[in-house]
């Protein structure tokens, strides 16, 4: 019996030791690219999904950003396509596209939640002054536009998804 629970206790440590663990860092966020750019994910292992974590999220990259400092790398695959448009009239930039949440432990019952200037505190996106972004577990998709204008990342929609908030490529 004791081999089996020092078994079982080695083998939850080394899971939890091969995990990817984030640390608080930044509350900047960027878009920059299709291939470049970042999204708040809850702390790793948070319990009450994107909703209920609005507050202590963190900042996750494609790859290290100097836009946004200490920001963490996404999990390996958790972005599966990424589609970024700049509206050079309207002034923003945004990406939508798809994830993997079994990646980062997301559940399939989580409807989601939204990030902007409010949320966490101290939030921001490089280079804008405002920002909305929705993550969508139960969809597997993602959201976040930078804005000059507070018009065109609409913050009091969050009930309504991303595809209602910042329409685009969703493939």
């Amino acid at each position: 019996m004791l081999f089996v629970v020092v078994a079982f206790v080695l083998a939850l440590l080394s899971a939890v030791s091969n995990a990817q663990c984030p640390f608080p860092g930044t509350k900047t966020v960027a878009v920059i690219s299709e291939t470049d750019f970042c999204l708040f994910l809850p702390p790793y292992f948070s319990s009450g999904g994107i909703a209920a974590n609005e507050n202590s999220a963190i900042a996750f990259c494609t790859k290290p950003l100097a836009a946004a400092p200490l920001a963490q790398i996404f999990p390996n695959d958790f972005i599966r396509t990424h589609h970024y448009l700049k509206n050079n009239v309207r002034k923003y930039v945004q990406v939508t596209g798809r994830i993997r949440r079994e990646k980062y432990c997301l559940k399939s019952s989580d409807q989601g939640g939204q990030n902007d200037k409010r949320r966490p505190p101290g939030a921001k996106c490089d280079g804008y002054p405002h920002f909305v972004e929705l993550v969508e577990p139960n969809e597997n998709i993602y959201c976040i536009r930078c804005c000059m204008s507070s018009n065109d990342c609409p913050t009091d929609r969050d009930t309504e998804g991303c595809k209602a908030v910042i329409p685009g490529d969703y493939s």
